[in-house]
Formats: structure tokens, sequence, C-alpha cells
């Protein structure tokens, strides 16, 4: 089944044309990656999605509904979550208090402490920290508070832009883990990671995107194996 499609999306910051006609599906159960250098317009295709900008033209098709006009807050409660470049987690909140937000839009009690109770059994470091203020946690510890506030809204498609970023080699592999494992049970992922060679492994399918445009598509073994994608993105010669 399609979760999401985007259709010939021209997205604009002010007279600058951020993307260029950028058309991709996500199918239910894939990680999808974007990959491409700086200012390719890969973080614009999530905040597109997500209605924090809105794109001059084309289709955003969610469930094969479009969303392309909906605010931000009615694309969450449709169920799309969005996990931001640099974690932007509440720094003066508790643990806790971050991912009671992730889950304002459920009012049943039970189901929130359940939600918690999944996040911290996939997030243990959490659970120990959860009374400490967020902006007093190490970057791999705001980065899984991230995802956790994320996961607490139960989304059918989580958006992910660089979980690697500024990260420890060690805990870069944790974040990678963590995503194939939701990945496994049942969790569709559209993953944006400058990483490309990790970013590829997990993945099931890839978009090259430079300059606002894709230029490659495909299973993301053969984007792997593409030359131009090795020499361009994997530091192949």
């Amino acid at each position: 089944m399609r979760v999401l499609e985007l259709k010939n999306i021209h997205t604009y910051y002010g007279h600058i044309h951020a993307l260029k006609g950028i058309s991709l599906t996500v199918e239910e159960g894939e990680i999808v990656t974007l990959i491409g250098a700086n200012g390719a317009g890969k973080s614009t295709t999530l905040r597109t999605i997500s209605g924090l900008v809105r794109p001059r033209s084309g289709e955003v098709l969610f469930l094969d509904k479009p969303i392309h006009r909906l605010p931000a807050h009615e694309i969450v409660a449709l169920g799309i979550g969005h996990v931001p470049e640099g974690r932007r987690v509440f720094p003066r909140l508790t643990v806790e208090e971050n991912l009671e937000i992730g889950a304002y839009l459920e009012k049943d009690p039970r189901v929130i402490k359940e939600r918690k109770e999944r996040v911290f059994a996939l997030f243990p470091r959490l659970y120990e920290r959860r009374n400490q203020k967020g902006g007093t946690l190490s970057g791999g510890e705001q980065q899984m508070l991230a995802i956790g506030r994320a996961l607490m809204q139960d989304p059918r498609i989580l958006l992910m832009d660089e979980p690697s970023m500024g990260l420890a080699p060690v805990l870069v592999d944790f974040i990678f883990e963590t995503i194939q494992n939701l990945n496994r049970e049942g969790k569709t992922i559209l993953l944006v990671e400058q990483n490309a060679r990790l970013a590829l492994q997990i993945a099931h399918r890839g978009y090259v995107l430079a300059t606002g445009e894709v230029t490659l598509s495909g299973p993301a073994r053969e984007l792997a194996q593409n030359p131009e994608v090795q020499k361009a993105y994997l530091g192949e010669a």
C-alpha cells in the first residue's frame, strides 16, 4: 500500500526555487532514503510533507488523500511524525515532559502511559534521564528523545532528518540499528541522511537529490553500486 506520494512538487523560499518538480513514493513497511549534498533539497522535502512549508505547485498525497494544503498540526494528526534536523528538543522541559508533548493529540492517559513505556523500552537511557532537563542531555540522548517524542503519536510514517548528525560512531550505529528495529516492527520511514553509505545499507529504496531535483532513484543496493553515486556520495573513486 502506498503511504506517501509526492507529485511534481515545487517549493520556494521567497524567490529561491528549492524543490523543482520532486516526485517520489513511499510504500508501507519501507525505509526510503533521500541522499544528496547540502542544499540539495532533502530537508525541504520533509518540511513540505509536514506542512512546515507549503508547495507552490504539485501534490502531497498521504494514503491517497491530498494533504499539501493542510496546516501542520492537522498533518501530524493524520499520522505523520517528523524527527527534525538538529533534534530540537525542549531544553527546559524534562525528558518525560518532552515525550508527553509528543502525545498531545492523545487524550487517554492509559495510551500515553503505554507509549511512554514503549519509548523507554526502546531507549533505556531516557528512562534513566526521565527527570532530567532536555537541554542537559548529550547529543545522542537528545536524538533518542527526538525520536521518542515523534513515536509518542504512534505515526503511520516517520520522517527522519539527519539522525546521525554530530554523533559519535558508536551512537550512529545504535541509532541506525534502532531505525531498522522500528522498521522490522512495521514502521514506515522516510530517511534523510548525510551518511549515504549507512543510509543505503538499511534502506529498501533511495532517491538522489541535486539542486532540488531527483537525479537518480531505485533499489538501495543498486544505487550503492552505481559509479556516479559511489564517486559523489560514498567517497569511492
